[in-house]
This record gives C-alpha cells, structure tokens and sequence, in this order.
C-alpha cells in the first residue's frame, strides 16, 4: 500500500520532466493523479505511462484553462490532497536583453500562473493537504543573463512562506523544492540540441556530486512532501541539487 493510497493529486506541467517524473511517482503511491500542459499529444503519452492519472490540456496562465481543469477534480468528487506547481518557463536574456515580452512571459507563468494555480485549488483542498511549489537554485546564484527566471523563483520563495502561515490554519501545509542541474529536456528547449552536452558538462562541473541529477530524484523528494512522512514541515524549501547550493 502506497504512502498516498486513495488521493488525489494535481501535477501542472506534468507531461515531461520534473512534472512527469513527479506524476509518476505519486501514482505509484496510489494517487490518482491530475496532469495539465499545452501539448496533447505529450499529455496523452503522460496518462499512459503514469497509469492512474487524467489530463486536462492547458496553460497556467490562462484563468479559464485552470478553471476546467478545477472543474475535472471537482467532478471526481474527492476533494484534492496534494498539488505540485510544477508548470514554468525559462528563457536567458541578459539585462541589456530583457523585453517587456520577456518579462511578461516569464513572470506571467511563472509566478502569475502559479499563483492562480494554488488560489483555484483553494475550495478544493482537503484537510491535511499538501502544496508543493516547483523554485529552483537559480533564485540564489545570480547566474548571467537568467535574471528574469531568477526573480520569478525567488517570487514563488516568498510566496511559500506566505501562504504556509496563511493555510496552516486549514491544516494546510505549503512547501517548496529546489532542483539544481537536472537532466530534463528542458535543457535542449532552452539551448539546442548542439550546445545541450556543453549545457550540461557546464553544470556538472558546478555540482559537488559530480553529475547532474535525474527528474526521478526530484520527484522523491515531491513524493516526501506530499505525504504524511514530512507532516512536521512547514514553509521549507528543499533543495535537490547534489550539493550545488550547499557547499
């Protein structure tokens, strides 16, 4: 019997990556799990290889595409127990760079979108639940021209804190993760096939591990906080990144 036997979870983002790798293991801990994302295609993929799970295509950013999805959950009649925000974007542009399109893109997913995300879930959450927020080293390293996706995670930090003193009287709990260099096809949308390996040595010669780190560990580490194994947590952000931001 899994750790998450008869729950329901929502996972954005979950068709690929972190998101899919997250799903997975919290089926595999009998949730039924909720999945959105923008391509049906990789969606309808996702469902097949998480077994107990049900897409609703569509973006975070958009109100009404998180209002159907709530919809799905609602139908289902259970009430939801766990959500990962996990759905988010990058794109580097140094200062010089930075666009008002770039900007609004990137804060407009990841931190409107994730607001909206929680906020929705909100009449939904059951008693006991679990809020987990998708950060990222990122927020803390200053690394160039990733100042704009920096400053989203660094949002969604704030963020954790707040609404973790604001549900906890629900019986709520609100936590985050933070990935370091993980091996995700993230890295090829954001630099290329060609320059992904270079992307890669780059990172793990910054990781005291020594390698970059896979979705399936990260998604551990969401599996943990969602259940009741980490019921004296509160507010934290865990970091999943080999020791980068530690050592």
């Amino acid at each position: 019997m899994g750790q998450l036997e008869g729950k329901t979870a929502v996972v954005t983002g979950g068709s690929s990556g972190i998101g899919l790798a997250a799903a997975v293991r919290l089926a595999a801990e009998g949730a039924h799990v909720f999945i959105t994302g923008r391509r049906e295609g990789e969606l309808d993929a996702a469902v097949e290889a998480i077994g107990s799970a049900t897409a609703v295509p569509g973006d975070i950013s958009d109100p009404a595409d998180l209002d159907r999805l709530y919809d799905a959950v609602r139908a289902r009649g259970a009430g939801l127990d766990v959500l990962f925000a996990n759905a988010g974007t990058a794109a580097f542009a140094t200062l010089e760079q930075t666009t008002e399109e770039h900007f609004d893109r990137i804060f407009g997913v990841n931190v409107r979108g994730t607001l909206f995300t929680v906020q929705k879930a909100l009449p939904l959450l059951n008693a006991g639940a679990s809020v987990i927020l998708n950060l990222s080293v990122r927020a803390d390293d200053g690394v160039e021209a990733f100042g704009t996706y920096a400053a989203t995670k660094a949002a969604l930090r704030s963020y954790t804190r707040t609404w973790a003193n604001e549900l906890k009287g629900r019986g709520v709990r609100v936590n985050a993760i933070s990935p370091g260099a993980i091996d995700t096809p993230a890295i090829v949308g954001m630099v290329g096939e060609e320059d992904a390996e270079a992307v890669r040595a780059g990172f793990v010669a910054a990781v005291p591990l020594g390698r970059v780190g896979t979705a399936a560990e990260v998604a551990a580490a969401v599996a943990f906080l969602a259940s009741d194994q980490s019921s004296f947590v509160l507010g934290a952000n865990l970091y999943v990144d080999g020791g980068e931001n530690q050592l």
